[in-house]
């Protein structure tokens, strides 16, 4: 029988392996839906149901207005992420997005360098490494980038933009709740006026579109964000990014089974180098000295 502690240490980590699965899924579901909605809109209509799924709660704070300017910082870095990513799968492949938005792994040193002169260890330089050389072996080189590559690319620069933010106010003990929500409506919103500026249409033709949607909003953006968060108060941050390196794999797991994507062995390839590099960028983050001394992880 496991101690109270393990038992939640175990249902972390199958919190963890589900957010993976959830947000590997989300490629080949949300590339299927583009078909009838345009994906702008889609992004729109996502966060604002997203939004209203957490109004309830945002009612029940005394300060409902609190981390506005918070919540606008990091709105862009995600209305970013989720525009170029989502509108770059009418270009690229399933498998292909996920395994570029992998590649937010080697944006994070650099970011990190840029805003706070922290300098890239040498198995950091090894993980950027291996994934350019998975970049290159994914698309074919630069003459074989797509426009779908190229602003998955873009969706990755943000998200790991996005990570760093959010990690500095979370840590400032921000009401998660009213950050999460700031952010939903936000980007809702942004996405809206960039819809009607292009013109497109706002309608979504069919059910199953709807369904998508429905889904997207609540599963991958919803419970996954929560669970994340829950099952961090429980599991150690190496463990956590290790474990979210299968975002990739899901991603191309269901592409090539579930989305009956074209098994290529060069772009599987080249996705194994990008979550190769991904491994050993978390790893750069472990000390084992501290480790082999049994000492609370990670530094």
């Amino acid at each position: 029988m496991p101690t109270p502690a393990r038992g939640q240490k175990f249902w972390s980590d199958i919190g963890l392996f589900y957010c993976a699965a959830i947000w590997g899924a989300t490629f080949i579901v949300t590339k299927g839906a583009l078909a009838v909605v345009d994906p702008v809109v889609m992004v729109a209509i996502r966060f604002a149901i997203s939004a209203a799924l957490l109004l309830p709660w945002v009612l029940s704070r005394k300060v409902k207005t609190a981390h506005m300017r918070e919540g606008f910082f990091l709105s862009l870095f995600l209305a970013a992420l989720y525009l170029t990513q989502t509108t770059g799968l009418l270009y690229t492949s399933a498998s292909n997005s996920g395994f570029i938005t992998g590649l937010f792994i080697i944006f994070i040193p650099v970011f990190m360098f840029l805003f706070r002169r922290e300098k890239p260890a040498k198995m950091q330089w090894l993980s950027a490494a291996l994934a350019i050389a998975g970049m290159w072996l994914l698309t074919g080189g630069v003459s074989g980038v797509n426009l779908g590559d190229a602003l998955t690319l873009a969706a990755a620069a943000a998200y790991s933009a996005h990570l760093i933010v959010t990690d500095k106010y979370v840590k400032a003990q921000a009401d998660t709740v009213l950050l999460a929500f700031h952010q939903f409506w936000m980007v809702a919103a942004l996405s809206l006026a960039i819809a009607l500026l292009q013109g497109a249409p706002l309608a979504v033709n069919g059910a199953g579109g709807w369904w998508v949607i429905i889904f997207l909003a609540v599963f991958p953006t919803l419970t996954a964000f929560f669970i994340q968060m829950l099952a961090q108060k429980h599991s150690e941050p190496f463990k956590v990014g290790i474990i979210f390196t299968l975002e990739p794999v899901f991603a191309a797991v269901f592409a090539w089974t579930w989305g009956g994507e074209e098994f290529i062995m060069i772009k599987a390839l080249g996705g194994l180098f990008i979550v190769s590099g991904m491994v050993i960028g978390e790893l750069s983050k472990f000390n084992f000295r501290r480790a082999a001394k049994k000492e609370v992880l990670p530094v």
